[in-house]
């Protein structure tokens, strides 16, 4: 009983592993964009905030599975991690998708198909690169036959350490795709011009 009592005096929160912050009340402000100057720069940021949480909250990413790390990319959309609840919903058709996951060992022969299915895609369209082979080649770095990143056929948004990364590790780099798609400025960049 007073170990329980101490712990409640010293903010000590046993579910979050830390101290409570009890003191902060103040409501984080969802907008990367407050540095707006007049009414109008205003409702282009908040057209700007809507737009772009529409897309992170609704990313469909096409399924490019090329080796082992398709294994891990399966596991993440399966039931156990559930990445509906993030409104991932993978999709087979490029003109349908905004994400790529490349996942496995890029080679020569495959490069230019992987190129075309990129062009067919809608823009905006983002790319994350998963495992060392689609990162830079990996153990096969050496090959003839192997591309060295799959950074040298398209552009690339997030790259995903690992071989095979796992599940965990895809999800953290779809969240921190979230957090880029959430600082586009479209809108913004068109007023602008």
């Amino acid at each position: 009983m007073r170990l329980h009592q101490s712990l409640l005096r010293s903010n000590y929160c046993p579910l979050v592993y830390g101290l409570r912050h009890t003191h902060d009340t103040t409501p984080r402000k969802y907008s990367p964009f407050q540095d707006t100057k007049g009414t109008f720069e205003f409702a282009l940021a908040r057209a700007d905030d809507l737009l772009n949480w529409g897309r992170k909250t609704s990313m469909w990413p096409m399924t490019f599975g090329l080796a082992c790390c398709a294994l891990e990319m399966m596991h993440m959309a399966g039931p156990r991690y559930d990445m509906d609840r993030y409104g991932t919903v993978f999709r087979a058709s490029p003109r349908q998708t905004d994400v790529i996951i490349v996942a496995g060992t890029l080679t020569n022969k495959m490069a230019a198909a992987f190129r075309k299915v990129y062009d067919s895609m809608p823009d905006p369209k983002w790319v994350v690169s998963m495992g060392s082979c689609a990162n830079g080649g990996g153990y096969y770095y050496y090959s003839y036959s192997v591309v060295r990143g799959c950074d040298r056929i398209v552009p690339v948004d997030i790259y995903i350490p690992g071989c095979p990364p796992s599940s965990e590790a895809l999800i953290y780099g779809f969240l921190q795709l979230q957090k880029k798609i959430k600082r586009m400025s479209t809108i913004q960049k068109w007023y602008r011009k």
